[in-house]
């Protein structure tokens, strides 16, 4: 597997690469930063470790 771009509402937001027979997130847009350098073990996880940061930190906004 080469990298993959990795999408979250439209918009490229990292890539994942193969590392450690896992994937491995690089971030390139600011508001997933915090998973950057973090391995899964499919780009679907990604997407969801992606969400659940937005949706988390959307939810503390709101508190």
């Amino acid at each position: 597997m080469q990298k993959q771009v990795i999408e979250f509402a439209g918009e490229p937001v990292g890539i994942v690469v193969p590392d450690e027979n896992r994937l491995k997130f690089i971030a390139v847009k600011f508001h997933v930063h915090d998973l950057d350098d973090q391995r899964f073990d499919s780009a679907d996880d990604v997407r969801i470790a992606i969400r659940n940061l937005v949706r988390n930190r959307n939810v503390a906004a709101l508190v």
